[in-house]
């Protein structure tokens, strides 16, 4: 759940007369086509436009193998980003999303039965920032999800530290899963200096399990049941845009999880998923399949 943006990217830095890529993206998306492709069923809340736009949007939805089922259309502005990725695929970003027809989710479309049915329900901190009614759908969706996935998803220029360190105690204690990232969501949300101290300190908080996420370091793992697991990240084939990386890690996770694997195995295919995305221009530019993942984690294995 979540808001989904149209993506306007570039590889130079954005001008009068540079050319673009139109694309759809936001972490909601990025994380539902992730899990769709890791062989999930996946179904989407989030707010478009009722307009040829939405219906665009919805047409791709529905083209990464996503139900779109639980989509909404109201009249409004759809948000929108410009991104450029410079030659290492890091990126910078540009918002026109305030008052935009994803931020008008609310409780109200959260309809228990679907998400208490569900095999796992994922939110981010975006979606907790973006509205007060969209947070108040998270928190509802937190409390009636029997297994609750939550990435903080800090962005400084969307919330502030003391808004997005609420929102993530007021969801850990709700939280079958927290995915952090090490060190920037770790220090600025939770004030720990090492990516073990980092799980403890929420495992503490009342989340069932952790998974910091250290960027091309791997992950560190912790929860019910669980020794602690230090996952090494798999290097990527190359490197595009890093857009969606996370997104892809969390999707993929949380599919293999609800599918039957073990959270570590299941943190592996999302590492093996993660570094393949970035090969691609765009949130979803490139969506490995379950086959690709399983195939580029095989490899790491034989030859890591």
């Amino acid at each position: 759940m979540g808001e989904i943006l149209v993506e306007v990217a570039t590889d130079v830095a954005f001008a009068h007369g540079v050319p673009a890529q139109l694309g759809i993206s936001g972490d909601a998306l990025n994380v539902a086509a992730a899990a769709a492709a890791a062989g999930a069923r996946v179904g989407l809340l989030s707010v478009l436009t009722d307009d040829d736009l939405g219906q665009a949007i919805a047409a791709r939805i529905a083209e990464l193998g996503i139900s779109t089922r639980l989509v909404k259309f109201r009249t409004g502005q759809q948000g929108v980003y410009l991104v450029h990725s410079d030659p290492e695929g890091q990126r910078e970003f540009s918002y026109a999303r305030s008052g935009s027809v994803g931020s008008s989710l609310g409780p109200d479309d959260v309809d228990p039965a679907v998400f208490a049915a569900a095999g796992a329900v994922v939110a981010g901190g975006i979606a907790c920032a973006i509205s007060e009614s969209s947070r108040a759908a998270v928190l509802k969706a937190a409390a009636v999800s029997k297994r609750f996935v939550f990435d903080p998803n800090f962005r400084p220029r969307l919330t502030s530290v003391e808004d997005a360190t609420a929102a993530l105690l007021q969801l850990a204690p709700r939280s079958y899963l927290v995915t952090p990232s090490f060190p920037g969501e770790t220090s600025a949300l939770l004030g720990t200096s090492t990516p073990a101290e980092a799980a403890a300190k929420l495992l503490g908080l009342g989340a069932g399990n952790v998974a910091v996420t250290c960027g091309a370091e791997g992950i560190q793992l912790d929860g019910e049941g669980l020794d602690s697991t230090w996952i090494s990240s798999i290097p990527a084939p190359a490197v595009v845009d890093q857009t969606g990386a996370g997104d892809a890690f969390v999707g993929t996770l949380t599919a293999r999880m609800v599918l039957g694997d073990t959270l570590p195995v299941a943190a592996r295919y999302g590492a093996a998923a993660a570094s393949l995305v970035v090969g691609g221009k765009g949130g979803t530019g490139f969506i490995p399949t379950f086959e690709q993942t399983s195939a580029h984690l095989r490899n790491e294995i034989n030859h890591g």
